[in-house]
């Protein structure tokens, strides 16, 4: 009996367990408590601020202001390369303080400062979001969020009157959001010539400092001390409008500044060969500067002369009189048809002795090929009176300050008069009904200039540059500026078109000696051209 009890016992508590198992299975899922309700589920826009903030602790700078720009790809980018970034920017930061201190110490009778360790741990910042701001200017304007909660160990021994002392910083947190401007844009790597550097708000600053191994941050009232201190002293120096100011480039060379003024006097040409099969020619020479497009210059025409004397004067800047040269073509003019090349010849800038005169009689050529034996035909020769003025060193330093800044007129300007300076920067929305290689064409006072053409764009980007010698202040005139389309298709019934002008009245240049507005083209539907205009005056 004992044997047969003990199988039942077993037997039955066996049984029992899948009993048991099998009704707790069948409560479990068809018997609901009462105490669970129903989520409430709302579209985020209809919470209120308790309930968003205590849904969503920390929402992203993103998503609270439109305007800032998700930074995800840069701190992927700054995590994977912070060990090593951590190590370079130890090291340079060593090397810029490490002779600040050597030259300072001595006045404190400090034998000796040293950093037994130097790494600002293996947490690198982040960017929660940046914002950038689009000007008319030559500039790039960003103002990025930082937030960094470093673990760096950054530790100082002091020596002084055979004592040793240490420093260790820990625990830094930073929070700010500086303005970081960088201009003037340059076509020059890395494009841009200087960084300033400001900060918005006092930024946050919070770490841990032991002294001889104990935490003096600890001691009552000393830590809110020097996080006021630590505010106060950065906002005084780097506070908006306050800047840090980080030169990377010589914006003179870089924007390659005009260095000085090439004063050109036609006077005379001799015995000119004639073009025409009856009669005899109508001459008129060109001028210009070599890799200046928009510096071609002309004198006027003599009908019927073929020893013609114009004594015209013309004054070019230049900006490298080392590669630069004066190119001058002497034509025959015709009233119907192209005007025919008479001959050419040039000038190189880098034989001009600077401020002394030189009157030059020219051989004009068939064309500029050295070993072209028609070369060797006399066609002519032209009598010129060059004079090259170079900027001096203050000139030179106010041209190279900001890009917002206008310059003074070279030496050489007429008193009284000025220089117009006309920087045609780009076109927005143009379209033409054919079309659309835009060029910008200027009108004034009876001369015209031209910008290059930008094929088949409808926002073409120039950054050309017109000057204007004038004797007076034009108060009462204006600039005509169109842009055109031009197409050298074979069988184009319409190869030119107007995409729309606008006539800038210079009064207000005059006045306030810069503008620089983006202009809704007149006779187009939403074209737009940005224009820089600057009066430069000796003065």
């Amino acid at each position: 009996m004992g044997f047969i009890s003990s199988i039942l016992g077993l037997f039955g508590f066996g049984m029992g367990i899948v009993i048991g198992l099998v009704i707790g299975y069948f409560i479990f899922i068809y018997v609901l408590p009462t105490d669970v309700k129903h989520p409430d589920i709302r579209p985020l826009a209809e919470q209120d601020t308790e309930s968003l903030q205590r849904l969503l602790p920390e929402i992203p700078l993103w998503v609270k202001n439109p305007d800032y720009e998700r930074l995800d790809w840069l701190n992927k980018m700054i995590e994977l390369m912070w060990p090593y970034l951590d190590k370079a920017i130890c090291k340079t930061a060593k090397g810029i303080v490490d002779p600040i201190i050597a030259e300072q110490i001595p006045q404190y009778k400090i034998e000796s400062v040293e950093f037994q360790s130097f790494t600002l741990g293996t947490l690198p910042p982040t960017f929660p979001g940046m914002k950038v701001y689009i000007t008319e200017e030559k500039e790039l304007i960003m103002e990025p969020v930082i937030k960094w909660a470093a673990n760096p160990n950054i530790t100082v021994a002091v020596k002084a009157f055979g004592l040793k002392a240490t420093a260790q910083v820990i625990d830094l947190q930073i929070f700010a959001s500086p303005r970081i401007t960088l201009k003037p844009l340059v076509p020059t790597f890395p494009c841009f010539a200087k960084i300033y550097v400001s900060l918005m708000e006092k930024p946050h600053v919070d770490f841990g400092l032991k002294l001889l191994g104990a935490d003096a941050m600890s001691i009552p009232g000393l830590y809110r001390f020097v996080q006021e201190i630590i505010k106060d002293q950065v906002a005084s120096m780097y506070l908006w409008p306050k800047t840090l100011e980080v030169q990377i480039l010589d914006p003179s060379k870089a924007m390659k500044r005009p260095v000085g003024i090439l004063n050109v006097t036609v006077v005379k040409a001799m015995k000119l060969k004639k073009t025409d099969l009856l009669g005899l020619s109508d001459p008129y020479v060109k001028l210009k500067i070599v890799n200046e497009k928009p510096s071609t210059k002309k004198t006027t025409v003599k009908h019927k002369n073929l020893n013609p004397e114009w004594n015209e004067e013309f004054s070019f800047v230049v900006k490298d009189p080392e590669t630069q040269v004066l190119k001058f073509s002497v034509y025959d003019w015709e009233q119907v048809g192209s005007h025919e090349k008479m001959g050419v010849n040039i000038v190189p800038l880098k034989d001009l002795i600077p401020d002394e005169p030189k009157v030059l009689t020219l051989e004009l050529l068939k064309n500029l090929k050295p070993d072209d034996v028609q070369n060797e035909k006399a066609r002519g020769q032209l009598v010129l009176e060059v004079m090259y003025k170079a900027f001096n060193d203050e000139e030179l330093a106010n041209g190279a300050d900001e890009s917002n800044t206008v310059e003074k007129a070279p030496d050489g300007t007429p008193d009284g008069g000025g220089m117009l300076v006309v920087i045609v920067h780009e076109g927005q929305d143009l379209e033409g009904k054919h079309h659309t290689n835009p060029s910008v064409r200027m009108l004034f006072r009876g001369e015209e200039r031209r910008t290059k053409v930008v094929k088949k764009n409808r926002d073409p980007r120039w950054e050309e540059e017109f000057q204007f010698v004038l004797e007076e202040p034009p108060v009462n005139d204006r600039i005509h500026v169109e842009v055109v389309s031009t197409s050298k298709r074979m069988g184009l019934r319409h190869s030119k078109e107007t995409l729309g002008y606008v006539d800038v009245y210079l009064a207000d240049v005059i006045n306030n000696k810069r503008i620089n507005e983006r202009y809704h083209l007149i006779d187009s539907k939403n074209g737009r051209l940005q224009i820089e205009l600057q009066w430069r005056t000796a003065s």
